[in-house]
């Protein structure tokens, strides 16, 4: 059964490379995982998503690709298995727009098989603002509120998070060459991220007094929305984990212009084979 499955993804043939440029979309999902989760896929932080892609295939083995994405991100304790977890009550969305460049490399020559595997990382930008919904289900913006006390002078150490920042995407997939002008792709791809305030949730709780007089009753309640007691200094999120997110979906693409040009090689193979043919029929003719 494997060995049929494996025979039918990696579908050989005299097929050519294309090289020139290709356009992609991919619709999708999203999925976050940080300190509102307990696991690195979790299910219910699932979430629409969209991105596109410029490419240039070089018609070997590396690709170049540059993206534009928009994703919704979410968490919530009230999914979490633990007690205390749950007890936390938080909870946050937010929106993701990324650009990123990437190298894409397949795994196998394209010069030979209709379906393969490939791998991609890069660089790239996003950004993103955390939001939750108070005890009214108003829509509060959670950065302004400094929850965790960023850039109050009583907390030095916890500096101002940007709401703009780096991140690096890696992931994996699979092609499908549908036409010479087409290609159908199976893609997900992580992110690892330089922030933890994706949900803006990292360190430990701070006096509740001091935040109130600060940023005020907001920025309190947005901070301690737990079900049970709470003491300043209480972990309210894990520092030693960054927060990270997904993308995944399915790819359609197509090359600009008439059509994907042929990689050289193989027309250069197919040149050397027609001359050789015509060759061998000269000298047949002129034996005869």
């Amino acid at each position: 059964m494997k060995i049929c499955l494996v025979s039918v993804l990696f579908i050989a043939g005299s097929c050519f490379g294309q090289k020139g440029w290709e356009a992609e979309v991919m619709p999708g999902f999203s999925s976050y995982a940080g300190d509102l989760t307990q696991t690195a896929f979790p299910i219910h932080t699932v979430q629409p998503s969209l991105s596109a892609n410029i490419k240039y295939n070089t018609g070997d083995f590396f690709n170049f690709r540059m993206g534009l994405a928009w994703a919704m991100v979410s968490g919530n304790d009230k999914y979490n298995a633990q007690w205390d977890l749950r007890g936390r009550n938080l909870s946050f969305k937010s929106q993701i727009l990324e650009a990123n460049l990437c190298l894409e490399l397949n795994l196998v020559d394209p010069d030979i098989y209709y379906s393969y595997p490939y791998l991609f990382a890069g660089a790239g930008v996003f950004h993103f603002n955390p939001y939750a919904r108070d005890n009214n289900g108003k829509k509060v913006y959670l950065k302004p509120l400094s929850t965790e006390g960023e850039g109050l002078p009583q907390y030095p150490s916890r500096k101002n998070y940007s709401l703009t920042q780096l991140c690096l995407p890696f992931g994996g997939g699979w092609k499908f060459k549908m036409k010479d002008k087409y290609t159908l792709s199976i893609e997900l791809g992580l992110r690892y991220l330089f922030t933890d305030y994706l949900d803006d949730v990292s360190t430990r709780y701070v006096d509740k007094e001091t935040l109130m007089s600060e940023k005020g009753q907001e920025a309190a309640q947005m901070a301690y929305r737990a079900t049970f007691p709470i003491v300043t200094g209480d972990p309210r999120g894990n520092p030693k984990v960054k927060d990270m997110y997904t993308f995944g979906g399915v790819k359609f693409g197509f090359y600009l212009g008439r059509k994907g040009k042929k990689n050289e090689k193989s027309t250069d193979n197919s040149q050397k084979q027609r001359r050789h043919k015509k060759q061998k029929s000269q000298k047949s003719d002129s034996k005869v």
